[in-house]
């Protein structure tokens, strides 16, 4: 007999923990392992209990739950992240999907969504809404164009990791966002960009992407 799949919540919102928690113990191939408000309450019984997926609504679109969470939890494999309740946001979306989360619903999933979607997501599929699934393919494409080149490098001496930083700089992210996404401290970003804008002969963040769009770099 196949085991259930194994289900921790995190959310704010005790009643909608409370509610979600009732719904899923009546099915037979989920159960509910644990629930928390906060991702870094969750640790403890999350290292105890070992979800299979972890049902997330985040305080913040900037993640830091869900960052603090991957940095201190010492799990491999690590649960699957599944968050919801999420706004229709492409740059939220793209950020989380960037953090490894493979499902994404928004605010009005019921919990007949949200089942299916555990269920999804436990049989290794990613989920989320058609329209963010296109930006997706989108955001893809484009970065298939914006891998960092030779090109850029002999044009303007820009290192790899200085060229990583172009398409989050094009997106209006930050330092201290970039600097969430690389794991790196916000004064390490600012020091890839004040060498890429003295490298480049560029005044601002925004010219330095400019130049390299001219340069060849598709953003």
């Amino acid at each position: 007999m196949q085991s259930s799949i194994r289900v921790f919540i995190v959310s704010e919102n005790r009643l909608l923990r409370e509610a979600l928690s009732r719904i899923f113990d009546k099915q037979e191939d989920v159960k509910i392992v644990g629930a928390a408000r906060l991702c870094t309450e969750a640790l403890p019984e999350m290292s105890r209990t070992r979800p299979d997926v972890l049902l997330l609504n985040p305080l913040t679109p900037t993640f830091t739950d869900l960052d603090g969470l991957q940095k201190t939890s010492e799990r491999s494999p690590k649960p699957k992240v599944m968050l919801f309740g999420m706004d229709e946001d492409e740059k939220v979306f793209l950020a989380a999907v960037r953090r490894g989360v493979v499902g994404y619903l928004l605010k009005d999933a019921d919990a007949s969504d949200i089942l299916a979607a555990v269920r999804s997501v436990a049989r290794g599929e990613a989920v989320s809404p058609p329209r963010l699934c296109l930006c997706l393919f989108t955001y893809v494409a484009k970065q298939a164009t914006a891998i960092p080149t030779l090109r850029l490098h002999i044009h303007l001496g820009l290192t790899r990791r200085e060229q990583e930083l172009i398409p989050m700089i094009a997106e209006g992210l930050t330092n201290k966002e970039i600097a969430g996404q690389l794991n790196v401290s916000e004064q390490t970003v600012k020091n890839h960009v004040h060498r890429m804008m003295r490298k480049a002969g560029a005044d601002s963040r925004l010219d330095v992407v400019k130049q390299c769009c001219s340069s060849g770099l598709a953003i």
